[in-house]
């Protein structure tokens, strides 16, 4: 399994990478904009978060194929280890196959459907991003085609990884990784209800008052 950020936050991704066993930082448009500064700059810092390793995904603004394709050179040239991001259009397709022909890391992006991407794996993509919320909030049912979606790689593609994305609560997530989804990208709020849990700081909590109590002081001693 690989987990991944999904923020252009810099000092949350140092935060979460410091307890969380972070894979990279997954970005698009929209998230890079929210930061405020250049693209170029944003990704070596969230490289330098994550500590100098991790793999990054940045998404090209393009909308015809060869335009797509001379923004992800571009993109490759400039950052290691980038994978890049093409919505999962008629255009977005011909690019990820003429991008696979050339060696290029790519993942489609802006799935909705479960065979919209089967074709983004069948034209060469090393992950495919299906929009959990998104349908969601569209009257779909996000995690079941996540799951329709795993299981046509499984069968078709194995070759391609499922990288859900687009997440409002923890148990999102967590029932897509039941489904099957090799890869998951958690923005920063969602990632933080994995970790803090009021029960567990209550239990923490009760542990010390009792301790305390019996004991007199907050150390385990000799």
């Amino acid at each position: 399994m690989e987990l991944y950020l999904d923020s252009a936050d810099i000092d949350a991704v140092k935060r979460l990478a410091r307890v969380l066993p972070l894979q990279g930082v997954t970005t698009n448009p929209s998230i890079i904009a929210k930061a405020g500064k250049p693209l170029w700059e944003v990704l070596p810092a969230l490289r330098d978060a994550l500590g100098g390793e991790g793999r990054l995904f940045a998404q090209v603004l393009a909308s015809h194929a060869d335009q797509m394709v001379e923004e992800a050179l571009r993109l490759q040239q400039r950052v290691t280890n980038l994978v890049v991001k093409i919505p999962a259009t008629a255009e977005g397709l011909a690019a990820i196959k003429m991008l696979t022909a050339q060696s290029v890391s790519t993942l489609g992006t802006a799935v909705y459907a479960a065979g919209q991407g089967l074709l983004v794996a069948l034209a060469g993509a090393n992950y495919v991003a299906p929009y959990v919320s998104r349908l969601d909030a569209q009257g779909g049912d996000g995690v079941k085609m996540v799951g329709q979606l795993q299981q046509l790689l499984s069968l078709h593609a194995p070759q391609t990884q499922l990288l859900a994305a687009s997440f409002k609560t923890a148990r999102q997530a967590v029932e897509c990784l039941l489904a099957g989804c090799q890869a998951i990208t958690l923005p920063v709020d969602v990632a933080e209800q994995l970790i803090s849990t009021p029960a567990v700081l209550a239990a923490i909590d009760q542990f010390a008052q009792d301790w305390q109590h019996a004991f007199g002081h907050g150390q385990l001693g000799e």
